[in-house]
Order: structure tokens, then C-alpha cells, then sequence
């Protein structure tokens, strides 16, 4: 049988949500309560411009004051004020249904929700056990209205002697909250949430230093910039100014390398600076440098959900009302509103540094390193920031000479495509180590690239998906006329046995716990006796599992060697004539040919191989090698 009423609605679900789910944020409620008094001020200045409020302004501004031995806690504006009807309807009528399922749905909120949910006043109650607002309307005939609470659903409204237009809320803060009584606790919230609202905000009066001590002056303090950089109009600033507002937000930041200056109002409102830091070639990156802003009032510094995951590694300010603050993280994500914004954003990222590139390359040079990683990043993490980067993005050799990708396949395609077709781009990743990889390859008349960034083993692989007929190989992962053959090379003939016998020779002599491919290559008289190497693909993707690419079990396997034996090199033919003819006397003999032992060793010390006792053992015998050739 159906049946009809109403739902019933009461205050008393409203107290347990204030307590319970904004417990852990409970430092807001001065940002909830200093953003009333702005607004209110704010539609005073609205009246007064659309000639409704013809009498004196006064002062426009927001005042707080504190007692720290009555631990009280003043708001004062001088803005509209309000009448008793609407004291009743905006403070007394606060209600939900459920508080339980107000806190399921919304468990995960930023602690903007309050504001956007009726409950940024009620926020003072988180930290105070009784709360008073006094009140006169900017009406005509309106009277002062006084209302108090205890925390309870219980209030008292009565009239008051108010002479002023405007609100003042005041705060009882609660016994187990009373740091919020105290003043460096105050002025540090203040300089957190409100240095950037419209509003001049003021707490206190300046101090100066005076006979040993600071002493207040009469110059009210004002804790904010109520016109700050991102809301001026760029043709106005000039980078020096750029370089300031940076400062001030990250005072012990080095200079950052660029900036953005971001201002739109369609489809969406937003506005803001960001600047490309400094960042140091590691995967220890700093995030959350973003400072989010509504209409000047800071909210969070945590943009995750704002902005692409790459953009993250950017500094600076972005304000714009038209985000939902009052949804949940998933929400936010599908939000239509977000998305634009994020597209928005990554295109002014690009089209900046698209236009250093084309006007500017040679500070793009100059700044590429600490520039790098995060390009890199953001090509491997957004698809549509990869193809415009494309032709901005930067590639350094070896000779520290910079070139667009395009230009760099151009310059080196005529000498190091290989028998395949494919332009061979050859790459290091520590000078140093690889001196004499880099020098065969130059030998050659080769060109090489610095890919020393800790993204390069997955940049590599993107840049190979992206780029027609190339492929890249590190410089030291073969000899280098196997990094670009460019006709079918005649590899030295072994019989199956006589190939047997070099695995178990070499493997004898080389250090326990890896894996070796041992194989027999003609590299000349004058090559190494020994090239010892590891596979392009093992050790590019071992590198990506290190990095959480999603291969762990390339992180799991042993280290795997190729161990190239050069049949041309005299040294190696003396040895392999003097092997013995049994099998089972070959580990033997490998184990007691110092020879043997020495070219061996000479490899592993040119790869960093060599330590410990067999480092030890290498230096001694090498003594009387250099003792036998000079003194007997």
C-alpha cells in the first residue's frame, strides 16, 4: 500500500560530520572563516559599484584578533553583514539526513569541502567550544543581531549594540585545540591560506626592533598581497618580476629556467604562472610544488588530479574557481572541467617550450640538462605532449653538441645506417667508463650520444617506437663493427668441440655468479684479445625493471655477458694451440695459463669487473709480467 510524507531533516547530524570527518584538517576553519569575511567585503564593494550603497565604505578589510590569555579568537569584517531572517536562514538551517552516509560518500574529500557544502562556518566549532557571531546588516532599519552556540543543536539569537556594518565571529577555543590561541600558530595559518585573498587581511601591527627586543608599531600588519603576480596582466611584468614572485614562494629554490604565465576565461576560468625548475637528474623527484588557489585562496598543494602526472615536477601557482573542490578524487578525475583544464595546461607547456626552441635555442642548450628529465618524462607518460615534444626535444653527443631528433638522424643517417637499412643511433651513458667503446666508435668515424638520464633505458624504447628505420644501441654492447654491420661479416669456423672447449675455458677463468655467452669473432690482429659486452636488450630492459617498468623478472635474472673471443689476436691463438686434447684436462689448463688469466682479466678491468682477491691476484701477476719482460 503506498503511502505519502516527508522526510524529516534535523540539525543535531551536523556536529558528528564537523567533528569526525574534518578532525584531521581541523586547521582550516581560520581559511573557511577569513574567505566569509572576504566575500562579505567583497559584495559590499559590489553593492557600492552598482550604486545600491551610496553611504561611507569605511574600511573594506578583514581584521583578526587574538587574545592569547582568553583564548579568544575575532573575524571582523566590515563587509554586508546580515539581518536576523538571514542569520536564520544561513546559519540555523544547516541540516542533513544522514550524517553516516555523508561521510561514506565523501571520505576522501580535500578539506575544501566544507566551503562548498554550507559548512565553513561551522568549521569554527573543530576548534572551539563556543562560537558568537554579532551582526548589523547594511540594510536600512536593520537591527544588530547577536547568536550564540556551544556546539550543541541548541542557540540563542537576541538583539545586540552593534554601531558598525559588518560581522564579527568570535571563537572560545576549546581546551585540548588551545594552540590555536597562541600567535605564531595564527600568523602562520594566515600566511598559509590568505597571503594572496582580495581582501587586505590584518593581525596585528608591524614590529620593529627596539632597545633589544621587537616591539609593535602603529602600522597594521597586513599578511597579504591582494593582487598578486598571476592576477596581472603579463604585458605588465617583466621577467625580473617573474624571478621575485618565485622566490617568494621557494625561497631556498635555485632560479628556475622558464616560466608560464597562464590566463584564460573560456571555456573555463583559470589563471597562474608556472616555472620549470631546476630538477636534478635522479628519479628522487620533488612533487607538489603546484599551489592550487580559489579566487586567491589557497586550497592544496597536492594537483595530482589536476594536472598530468609529468606536470607534477612543475612550480608555481595555479587559481581557478571552476574546479569542483567539493567532489571526490575519482570524480574529479572524470570532471569535464579538469580534463579541459589539463589539456589546457599541457598545450601552453608545450607551445612555451616550443617557442624556446624556435626563438630561443640557444638558452634552451644552455639549460637542457636540468630541462631534460622532465621532458623525458612527459613524453613518456602523455602521448599527445610526446608528438608536439618531438620537435622540440634535444639530443646531446658525446662533444657536448645539441641537436633536434629530426636533424640528428638527418646528420648521421649517411654514415651509420647499417646493412638492414636502419640508422643506428649510438649512445653512452657515462663518458668515463665507456672512454674507449666512445674512442672505437669516433675511430670509425661514428657519432655518439649522451643518454645519461636515469629515464633513458625507457626514452630509448619510445624513441624507437616513434622514429622509421632506427634503432639505438649503447656503445659498449658490442664491438663496434657489430653495432652497425654493414655487410654479412665471415665469422671464424669451430668445430662444435673446439667451441665446447672455449666456453669451458673462459668460464674457468671469469668471476663466479653470472651468466656467460662465450663466441668465437674475427676483430683483427690488432684488436683485444677479449671483448667482454652485455646484450642491448637484457641490459636496456634490466634497466627499465630497476626504474618499476613492469618487468621485475629481468630484475631477477642473473647478470648475463657476452664474452667475445677475437680468433685473429695472437695471444688467443698461442693459447687455443697449447690446449690440451682431452676434455678433461681443459678446465685444468685454463685455471694454470697466466696468459690466459691476464688477457681475461685485462677485459674485465676495462668493464669495472675486476675486484677483490681477483683484482689483487691480476695486480701481482701483471709485476711479473713487467718483472720477466724488462729484467730478465
Amino acid at each position: 500500500m503506498a503511502t505519502n510524507g516527508k522526510i524529516g531533516v534535523t540539525t543535531e547530524n551536523i556536529f558528528p560530520v564537523i567533528k569526525k570527518f574534518l578532525y584531521s584538517d581541523h586547521e582550516i576553519f581560520l581559511r573557511e572563516l577569513v574567505a566569509n569575511a572576504v566575500d562579505a567585503t567583497q559584495k559590499m564593494k559590489a553593492l557600492a559599484a552598482s550604486g545600491e550603497y551610496n553611504a561611507e565604505l569605511g574600511e573594506l578589510a578583514v581584521r583578526i584578533e587574538l587574545d592569547e590569555a582568553a583564548k579568544t579568537l575575532k573575524i571582523v569584517d566590515n563587509g554586508i553583514g546580515m539581518t536576523a531572517e538571514e542569520v536564520d536562514k544561513y546559519i540555523n538551517q544547516i541540516a542533513f539526513s544522514s550524517a553516516g552516509e555523508f561521510l561514506e560518500k565523501y571520505k576522501d574529500q580535500l578539506s575544501s569541502i566544507i566551503g562548498h557544502f554550507g559548512l565553513g562556518f561551522y568549521s569554527a566549532f573543530m576548534v572551539a567550544e563556543k562560537v558568537t557571531i554579532e551582526t548589523l546588516s547594511w540594510k536600512d532599519g536593520a537591527k544588530a543581531v547577536k547568536w550564540t552556540c556551544d556546539g550543541s543543536p541548541e542557540y540563542q539569537m537576541e538583539e545586540c549594540e552593534k554601531a558598525e556594518r559588518g560581522t564579527v565571529i568570535t571563537l572560545y577555543i576549546a581546551e585540548d585545540e588551545k594552540e590555536f590561541a597562541q600567535k605564531n600558530r595564527i600568523s602562520s595559518l594566515l600566511n598559509k591560506y590568505c597571503k594572496f585573498m582580495p581582501v587586505p587581511v590584518i593581525f596585528g601591527k608591524e614590529q620593529e626592533w627596539k632597545d633589544g627586543k621587537y616591539v609593535d608599531t602603529d602600522k597594521d600588519n597586513v599578511i597579504n598581497k591582494i593582487e598578486p603576480l598571476w592576477a596581472r596582466k603579463p604585458a605588465d611584468l617583466k621577467d625580473e618580476d617573474y624571478k621575485e614572485f618565485y622566490k617568494a614562494l621557494y625561497p631556498m629554490a635555485d632560479e628556475p629556467l622558464f616560466h608560464i604565465h597562464l590566463n584564460v576565461d573560456y571555456p573555463f576560468n583559470l589563471t597562474g604562472i608556472l616555472y620549470f625548475p631546476k630538477i636534478k637528474n635522479n628519479v628522487e623527484i620533488s612533487r607538489n610544488k603546484i599551489q592550487l588557489y580559489c579566487n586567491q585562496m589557497f586550497v592544496t598543494d597536492s594537483v595530482d588530479n589536476i594536472v598530468p602526472d609529468f606536470l607534477t615536477l612543475l612550480h608555481g601557482v595555479i587559481d581557478s574557481p571552476d574546479i569542483p573542490l567539493n567532489v571526490s578524487r575519482s570524480y574529479l578525475q572524470s570532471d569535464s572541467n579538469v580534463k579541459k583544464i589539463s589539456t589546457y595546461i599541457t598545450k601552453k607547456v608545450a607551445d612555451r617550450l616550443d617557442e624556446i626552441f624556435r626563438n630561443e635555442r640557444a638558452q634552451l642548450e644552455e639549460k637542457w640538462d636540468n630541462l631534460k628529465l622532465f621532458i623525458e618524462f612527459g613524453m613518456l607518460s602523455d602521448d599527445k605532449f610526446c608528438d608536439r615534444a618531438m620537435k622540440f626535444c634535444l639530443l646531446k653527443n658525446t662533444e657536448n653538441k645539441y641537436f633536434s631528433i629530426e636533424d640528428y638522424k638527418k646528420a648521421i643517417e649517411g654514415g651509420q645506417t647499417d646493412k638492414d637499412k636502419k640508422v643506428v643511433f649510438l649512445y653512452a651513458t657515462d663518458t668515463d667508463a665507456q672512454y674507449s667503446f666512445i674512442e672505437a666508435a669516433k675511430n670509425k668515424g661514428y657519432d655518439v650520444l649522451l643518454m645519461d638520464c636515469h629515464l633513458d633505458s625507457h626514452f630509448v624504447n619510445l624513441l624507437e617506437a616513434k622514429l622509421e628505420n632506427v634503432r639505438f644501441a649503447r656503445v659498449d654492447s658490442d664491438s663496434i663493427d657489430n653495432l652497425i654491420p654493414t655487410e654479412d661479416k665471415i665469422r671464424p669456423e669451430l668445430s662444435e668441440s673446439d667451441q665446447e672447449d672455449l666456453t669451458t675455458m673462459f668460464k674457468a677463468v671469469l668471476p663466479a655468479g653470472n651468466e656467460y655467452n662465450v663466441h668465437a669473432d674475427n676483430l683483427g690482429a690488432d684488436a683485444a684479445p677479449i671483448l667482454i659486452t652485455q646484450s642491448e636488450f637484457m641490459r636496456r630492459y634490466r634497466e627499465m625493471s630497476a626504474l618499476g617498468g613492469g618487468m621485475n623478472f629481468y630484475g631477477e635474472m642473473p647478470e648475463m655477458y657476452n664474452i667475445t673471443v677475437n680468433m685473429e689476436n695472437p695471444l688467443v691463438e698461442k693459447i687455443m694451440g697449447a690446449k690440451p686434447a682431452e676434455k678433461s684436462e681443459v678446465e685444468a689448463f685454463a685455471k694454470d695459463n697466466d696468459a690466459l688469466r691476464q688477457i681475461t682479466d685485462l677485459a674485465l678491468l676495462a668493464n669495472g669487473m675486476l675486484k677483490g682477491k681477483d683484482l689483487s691476484d691480476f695486480i701481482a701477476r701483471s709485476a711479473k709480467v713487467v718483472e720477466n719482460a724488462y729484467l730478465k
